[in-house]
This record gives C-alpha cells, sequence and structure tokens, in this order.
C-alpha cells in the first residue's frame, strides 16, 4: 500500500503514531527556540565564549526541526499548514527564524540574534498552544502551489520584520553614540555601516521574496478561484507594501538613501505593513478567505 496521505488516514495505528510524533516536536519547538534566543543573549550580555561557538549550531538545528515538523504535519494532514492562524503563526516562527540565519550568513554578523529570535520563540509558543489538527478543509488549501505562495510572503514579511529590528538597533546605537553614552549596547552590537547593510538585505531579500509570491499568486490564482478579483483587497495591499518597499530600495540606488532615512523607512515601512494586513484581515474580505 503505497505511502501516501489518503492510506495514512485510513490506518488509525499509522495515524496516532504521526499525530503523536507532531504533538512532542510541537512541544519541543518552544524550547529549541528559548535556547536559541538564550545562547545569542548569553553571548550578547555576557560573552559566555560556550554561547558564542554553539549559537549558529542550535538555531540551524531547530530550524531544521522545525522544517521537517511543519513538512511532516503536511503529509499527515495532506494539506500545508496554513488552514488556521495558530499554524500560520508557527510558519512565521520558522521564516523569521530562517530569514534571519539566512542574513547573517549572508552579512556575516552573529551577534544580533537575540534582538530576533525573541519573535519566532514567542510566536511559536502561541501556535504550541492553541494550535488544532483540521483534516477537513477547503480542498484549495491541499495545493502545493498555494503552499509555497503563502511560505514566499510570509518569508518576505518576516525579512521586513528583520530589517525593522536592524533599523531600531541602528536608531538606538546612533542615539547612544550621540549622546556618549559607551556602554553595554556600544560594546557588543555591530557598528552602524553593519547594522546599516544587515537591513538592507533583509528588505532587498524581503522584496524578492514578496515578488515571488506576488508572481505565483497572479499565475495561479485566477485558475484556483472563480471569483478571482484583482481588486482583493488582500492582493492590493500586499502590491502596497511591495511598491513601498520598492521605492526604498530605488531611492537608495538613485537619490542616495542612507543612513538614518533609510533606517526609518524600515520601521515605518513594516509598521504600514503590518497595520495595513491587520485591518484587511480583520475588516476586509476577499477570495483570500477559505471558510
Amino acid at each position: 500500500m503505497a505511502l501516501n496521505g489518503v492510506a495514512l488516514r485510513k490506518s488509525p495505528r499509522i495515524m496516532i503514531l504521526m499525530k503523536t510524533t507532531l504533538t512532542l516536536v510541537n512541544y519541543l519547538l518552544p524550547a529549541l527556540y528559548f535556547l536559541s534566543a538564550g545562547s545569542y543573549a548569553m553571548a550578547f550580555f555576557q560573552k559566555s565564549l560556550i554561547a558564542r561557538k554553539a549559537k549558529t549550531h542550535l538555531l540551524t538545528a531547530t530550524i531544521l526541526i522545525h522544517l521537517l515538523y511543519l513538512g511532516y504535519r503536511t503529509i499527515a494532514f495532506e494539506h500545508p499548514p496554513i488552514t488556521t492562524v495558530f499554524e500560520i503563526l508557527s510558519v512565521i516562527a520558522l521564516t523569521t527564524a530562517l530569514s534571519y540565519r539566512i542574513i547573517e550568513g549572508l552579512a556575516r554578523v552573529k551577534n544580533t540574534g537575540f534582538f530576533v529570535l525573541v519573535i519566532p520563540f514567542l510566536f511559536q509558543l502561541l501556535s504550541t498552544i492553541l494550535i488544532r489538527d483540521l483534516e477537513d478543509v477547503n480542498p484549495v488549501l491541499r495545493s502545493n502551489l498555494l503552499g509555497f505562495h503563502v511560505m514566499s510572503a510570509l518569508l518576505g514579511l518576516s525579512a521586513f520584520a528583520i530589517s525593522a529590528v536592524y533599523g531600531f538597533l541602528y536608531l538606538l546605537l546612533y542615539h547612544n553614540i550621540k549622546s556618549s553614552r559607551l556602554g553595554l549596547i556600544y560594546e557588543n552590537l555591530p557598528d552602524l555601516e553593519k547594522l546599516e547593510r544587515m537591513a538592507t538585505i533583509s528588505v532587498f531579500s524581503g522584496f524578492v521574496l514578496l515578488t515571488i509570491a506576488i508572481v505565483i499568486g497572479l499565475l495561479w490564482l485566477p485558475k484556483a478561484f472563480a471569483d478571482y478579483s484583482y481588486f482583493d483587497p488582500k492582493l492590493l495591499g500586499t502590491v502596497f507594501i511591495w511598491l513601498l518597499y520598492g521605492a526604498g530600495l530605488v531611492a537608495r540606488l538613485i537619490a542616495g538613501w542612507k543612513g538614518r532615512k533609510i533606517m526609518v523607512l524600515s520601521i515605518a515601512g513594516f509598521a504600514i505593513s503590518f497595520l495595513s494586513m491587520t485591518v484587511i484581515n480583520v475588516f476586509l474580505s476577499g477570495f483570500h478567505n477559505f471558510s
């Protein structure tokens, strides 16, 4: 008998084993994110040599386990983990951690992780406590293309969130230098140039990923939804965010924006993105609603 999702659902013993495994890993993930954030905190605040050596490896292992968990969950329930708010929170936790890990590798700066990894820890903790298993869902939600579309969008928004964190750290360090308060923050944060570079990498990465999400959506969604509309509130909101960050990148390349201007844009851009998506999801409807 083929080990596909339908066959597994017909085998109660295998489904019990899979659900038990998922439950155990679900409870393990917040602990792993807590340990990852804690190791970065110890490296930053206490300059622990052990934490400095272990932190990146621990984060990488956590991300791999989280990827396996979500993949396993997709196989068990025959749909990407995007059917409930608390599944999506888990995906956001993963995309934030993964985005940070990629940006850390690109920028070669490893002492800012604590300020970012608090986000996936809190999101995964909420997901672990409140997540529910759904087996009967809208058939559209079983599409792998929809999974890629949502994952790309969430990776992009996670990168924008990380750029906002770096923008905040940049302004904090800038203020400390201006006021001659050269304490713990000054000693342990990267210099202003590196923080700006990491914020810029984050914005560029988020822009590319959001572009991929929009392209997948424009090509696939009209085929999947009979009521597809280019005036869907969530689509318009996503395009608005894309234009906002695109304008910022153009301003940096052509008008020479840098320093505090680009950092303020990182923070304001994410704040506007968060507020617009919140308003759209709470008060407006469209074909993105799958109930």
